[in-house]
């Protein structure tokens, strides 16, 4: 029997670790220096952070040809600023992924 780990779960589990929520306020300087990457809500903002970070690039394109990963739009930003959102964020350098769950 092999007590090795699958390295893409070790992954994962680290991702799923460092995702947390934070305020739109504080996200702000990496919408404006253009790091900052929308993830739709009906995605796993995991997956799609692990997919980054391995260059899973059939994957990735696929998202943002389907607008389901993307930058973050100026009326999407206003309108999080506006509602004083809290979204769910990982970094996935040079990425900060945001998810709205709301």
């Amino acid at each position: 029997m092999s007590d090795s780990v699958d390295p893409n779960e070790l992954n994962k589990a680290k991702l799923n670790q460092e995702t947390a929520k934070i305020a739109w306020e504080d996200l702000q300087r990496y919408f404006a220096s253009g790091h900052l990457l929308a993830v739709a809500p009906d995605l796993d903002i995991v997956a799609v952070a692990h997919s980054i970070s391995i260059d899973d690039k059939a994957t990735v394109e696929a998202w943002l040809n389907e607008k389901k990963l993307g930058p973050v739009s100026d009326d999407q930003a206003r309108n999080w600023h506006e509602q004083k959102a809290d979204l769910w964020a990982v970094v996935v350098r040079p990425w900060v992924l945001v998810q709205d769950r709301n």
